[in-house]
């Protein structure tokens, strides 16, 4: 009857899983010869543990990553100009601390959205928020928003995102609109969040793809200061490597010439 009373107070208190935990306890004979501090441990250990899974999952949930990222997904065996040295150093999640932003830059197929997303998924394991935006829809919402009034309720809650990853940006040339919009976004996170921007453009290019050269300036003062970058280079990852388009190749040509070989008999050129 106590240990039913105590469930009971536990679901009440909102801890499930606690409650779980003892009523499992009650019914398992290894768990008696435990003294009352180490069954108490293992009921906290249960509740934290299911705490940050459920926190996760949200986060995740809310983060809206494009892929499916984590970091011991990334393959560091194509020649692409990534360092594992940076890319673990970022995961270790001190420049979200820092308040420092990311930039990573190289041609189309290299692989800057996953990277950007698994940096993403590991600051969220570390307990910070993330939100995903491709630049381009970004920039349409920022422009409904600013037509119909929700543009100062929207920017504040971008503001409010620890981490903010901004895909594919300056993919084309930006509007003064659009670039004086880029500079609100900025502007709000400068110094106090993080963000993460992705483009196919080198760094040196950002400037004269933002058009207003005044705008341009203020973006990149508050982007570029304390900025971590990845610039990656070869050929695009949705390719085969050489070694496996030589052996596909290989057997393709095995198949054709079995397939052009009959059993038997046939003329010269037919074999």
């Amino acid at each position: 009857m106590l240990n039913h009373q105590t469930i009971e107070g536990l679901y009440a208190l909102k801890l499930p899983a606690m409650a779980a935990g003892l009523a499992e306890q009650a019914e398992s004979a290894n768990h008696q010869a435990l003294s009352f501090d180490e069954r108490l441990g293992l009921l906290v250990d249960r509740e934290l543990a299911e705490r940050e899974g459920r926190r996760l999952e949200r986060y995740l949930k809310n983060a809206k990553l494009r892929a499916n990222a984590v970091l011991e997904d990334v393959d560091f065996r194509r020649r692409r100009g990534l360092e594992r040295p940076v890319l673990l150093g970022l995961a270790e999640g001190a420049w979200v601390t820092s308040r420092h932003n990311v930039a990573i830059v190289g041609a189309t197929g290299l692989g800057k959205t996953f990277l950007a997303c698994a940096l993403a998924h590991c600051a969220v394991r570390r307990g910070h928020t993330a939100l995903y935006l491709r630049a381009s829809r970004m920039l349409d919402e920022l422009a409904m928003a600013r037509a119909d009034g929700r543009f100062q309720r929207l920017t504040a809650s971008w503001a409010r995102v620890d981490v903010l990853v901004i895909d594919d940006y300056l993919i084309r040339p930006l509007t003064p609109d659009q670039a004086a919009d880029t500079l609100e976004v900025i502007e709000d996170r400068a110094g106090l969040r993080s963000t993460i921007i992705t483009s196919q453009l080198p760094i040196s290019m950002w400037h004269d793809a933002m058009g207003e050269p005044t705008i341009a300036d203020a973006v990149l003062d508050r982007l570029l200061q304390n900025l971590h970058r990845i610039e990656l280079e070869g050929e695009s990852m949705r390719r085969p490597e050489p070694a496996q388009a030589t052996v596909a190749g290989e057997r393709s040509r095995k198949r054709t010439g079995a397939a052009s070989s009959p059993a038997t008999g046939g003329t010269e050129a037919q074999r």
